[in-house]
Parts: C-alpha cells; sequence; structure tokens
C-alpha cells in the first residue's frame, strides 16, 4: 500500500461530551467523496490527547469500519511513553488500521539514542508500518535528520515521516539522507507544494477537514506534472491555512465544521471556544473563500 497524496489530520466531533459517531461517519464519507487520498484519526488534530484509550481504539475502529478500505488509514498511536505507546498500537492494529503514526515522545525529550530505543521497542512488540512524527513545536524536541535517517535503516516497521518543523531545509536533508522508498509527507499545510517538489510524497493536513478536494487536487496536479494548477490551489487555500492557526489547533478547523453544518462544535478541556475577535477573523476567511 502507498502512502502518498493528501491524508487529512480528523477531527474527533463530541456531542455531550461523547464522541458524535454519526457525525463522525458522515465525516469521513464526505472526505471519501471529495477524493481524500488517506484518513488520519487520533492525532493531534482529532484531540487523542484528551481520548481514554478505549475511545481511542473505538475512534480508530469506527474510521477502519466507515471506510471499507477505500482509503489507507493512518491511525494515531503515539505516546512519551514507550509502554503506552505500544499498547496505543496494539489497539491500532485490532481496529484494522493500515499503519499508525508515531510522535516523538514529548515532555521528557529523549536523546536521539532514547529515540531509536523507543522506536526499537515498538516495533518489536507491536509490529505495524508506522509513520514518524516529528513536530518541535508540539513536543519540544526535533528529530535531525541525521536521527531520522539512522531510525529508517534500522527499525524495519517505520516506513515514512511527517515533517512538521516548517523548515524545507531539514525537508530537503530528510528525502536527501533517508533510505529509497521511505515515504516523506508534510506536517504543515502551507509547506505542501514546495515539500512535493523536493521530492516529498504528500501531507496529513488540517485544512483538508475543510477543503479535502482542494487538497487532494493539488497533490494530483503536481504528479501529473501540471504546476500550474497546483499553484493555483496553493494559493487558494493559503488564506485558509493561515486562519486555520487563529488560536490552537484544532479550534479553529472544528469551529470551522460546527459553522459549515458538519457537526456541533465541541471541545474537551483544556481547549476551549474560540475568542469573538478569532472568531469573527475566520468566519471573514471562510465567507471569502465560498466555504460558508
Amino acid at each position: 500500500m502507498t502512502f502518498q497524496g493528501a491524508f487529512t489530520a480528523l477531527v474527533t466531533p463530541f456531542k455531550n461530551g461523547e464522541i458524535d459517531q454519526d457525525a463522525y461517519r458522515e465525516l469521513i464519507e464526505w472526505q471519501i467523496e471529495q477524493g481524500i487520498d488517506g484518513l488520519v484519526p487520533c492525532g493531534t488534530t482529532g484531540e487523542a490527547a484528551t481520548l481514554t484509550h478505549e475511545e481511542q481504539g473505538e475512534v480508530i475502529r469506527i474510521c477502519v469500519e466507515q471506510t471499507k478500505g477505500r482509503v489507507p488509514v493512518i491511525a494515531g498511536a503515539g505516546s512519551n511513553n514507550t509502554k503506552e505507546a505500544v499498547n496505543l498500537t496494539l489497539l491500532a492494529k485490532q481496529a484494522g488500521a493500515d499503519a499508525t503514526l508515531q510522535i516523538t515522545p514529548y515532555y521528557n525529550k529523549p536523546t536521539p539514542a532514547g529515540l531509536l530505543a523507543h522506536f526499537k521497542a515498538l516495533s518489536e512488540e507491536a509490529s505495524m508500518p508506522f509513520i514518524l512524527y516529528n513536530v518541535p513545536g508540539r513536543t519540544g524536541l526535533n528529530a535531525t535528520p541525521e536521527t531520522i535517517a539512522r531510525i529508517a535503516n534500522e527499525v524495519s516497521d517505520v516506513i515514512g515521516v511527517k515533517e512538521a518543523t516548517g523548515n524545507l531545509g531539514q525537508v530537503s536533508d530528510v528525502i536527501e539522507q533517508c533510505p529509497e522508498g521511505f515515504t516523506v509527507l508534510s506536517g504543515d499545510d502551507f509547506t505542501v507544494l514546495p515539500l512535493l517538489s523536493l521530492g516529498g510524497h504528500g501531507v496529513i493536513s488540517v485544512v483538508s477537514n475543510i477543503m479535502p478536494a482542494d487538497m487532494a487536487g493539488m497533490c494530483a496536479a503536481f504528479r501529473a506534472g501540471d504546476m500550474k494548477k497546483a499553484q493555483e490551489l496553493h494559493f487558494k487555500m493559503q488564506p485558509v491555512n493561515r486562519v486555520m492557526f487563529v488560536e490552537t489547533n484544532p479550534i479553529p478547523v472544528k469551529t470551522s465544521l460546527g459553522m459549515m453544518g458538519k457537526f456541533e462544535t465541541s471541545f474537551r478541556l483544556p481547549l476551549v471556544h474560540l475568542e469573538p475577535e478569532s472568531r469573527i477573523k475566520l468566519e471573514t476567511v471562510l465567507k471569502e473563500n465560498g466555504l460558508i
């Protein structure tokens, strides 16, 4: 199975404090109808940090069940606790996910040797393909290209990286140093097109929650050699990309889906609703771009 193109880092709809299964299934169905290349439940955008293990397994199971093999499912299953990451990966495996997304351990900030040991243990105890997730803005730790290349060479289950440094120099070094066939996905929507031009393979996207056809279309246009169309879609999405981070993700994108009538906007603490001035900015951009 190939992991390229536009993958949506799915939000998790809540209703009365519980997972809104119906809204989630409808969102998944709409994503596939719009041409998305793959789905990623239980990432940062899916508020995995506030899901219980039982809920995380349920969210992944619903996604796999609703997708019915039409697109790949990469399930968020990472933790800063290796044992917990193993347990979450086993849940994802049991639910039928095609691969997992594994964040570099946050807060405890392991050394390069610790990172390698973490991913080796994960592979040995819960073997299935996984994408390493490098997001220093969330973890306080930047996995260098040298470290990523070493993990890629020494851990057979790692098939790629979600690069969310926003640093195209680092992306270039990762692509240069990692083995042939290693998948490099953008973790920042504004860098997708330049990443593709360097030899990257796609994106795990926030904005594709609300613009799946455009993000998938940009990746497809690039692969087809239609750079003009790819550039048009890149610049079409840029104002929306920017406003998706007017406050902490996933607050703006989830609010957007609420404005679009997809489901009731609801968060779990410590996330709260947008500030009024941020909501005005968001609503303005969504209206200007014909999304509401």
